[in-house]
């Protein structure tokens, strides 16, 4: 009895039919993500095994970390090894417990008034998460613009890597000009061409 021929096509369709199968979209919170160790972890609304979320992932959506305690939309997959991240669709930050600022030198700002401010792009020029701040230039000016660890975990980041791209909220706070919010590049450009 001869079996029959599969040809290398139709192999291909039945292997995306079978990964297309696996695939769902889960809302969960990052229960940790590690920057150095390239890798965390989410937990899913619906229960079920951690979800594994790797750098290369985090940084198709266009950011180097996320804040733990962040909430997020993935794509997901199930794998020999359990459930991976595909596809990050979106990601808020973590909530605050109270509502006032989160350095002194926004204190006299309304929220408001910070999200007023226009998108400013930029890099990082270091960012020491162990010290909680670091650096940027904005696009086109001399001048550094600080950048404090609990404004990046207000935005829903949690480190920076030399060179990355950003789009800033800046202040002028009392010792220079200060970053009030901080988007990945990416979640800037998307959130300027829906207003």
């Amino acid at each position: 009895m001869s079996r029959p021929q599969v040809n290398n096509e139709t192999r291909k369709k039945a292997q995306v039919a079978e990964d297309l199968s696996s695939m769902s979209q889960v809302t969960g919170q990052v229960k940790w993500f590690d920057p150095t160790k390239g890798y965390g972890f989410v937990v899913a609304d619906q229960g079920g095994p951690d979800i594994l979320l790797h750098m290369n992932v985090l940084r198709n959506f266009g950011q180097s970390s996320v804040a733990d305690g962040s909430r997020i939309e993935i794509l997901t997959q199930q794998t020999e090894r359990g459930v991976q991240a595909i596809e990050v669709v979106s990601i808020e930050p973590p909530e605050r417990e109270d509502c006032g600022p989160v350095l002194s030198d926004f204190s006299h700002l309304e929220p408001e008034e910070i999200r007023e401010r226009p998108l400013e792009p930029a890099r990082v020029k270091w960012f020491d998460k162990g010290k909680g701040f670091g650096f940027a230039n904005v696009f086109g000016r001399d001048e550094d613009v600080f950048l404090h660890i609990e404004v990046l975990r207000q935005s829903g980041l949690a480190d920076l890597q030399p060179g990355e791209a950003l789009a800033m909220r800046v202040i002028d706070g009392r010792r220079g000009r200060m970053a009030a919010e901080v988007l990945a590049w990416e979640v800037a450009v998307t959130e300027a061409g829906a207003a």
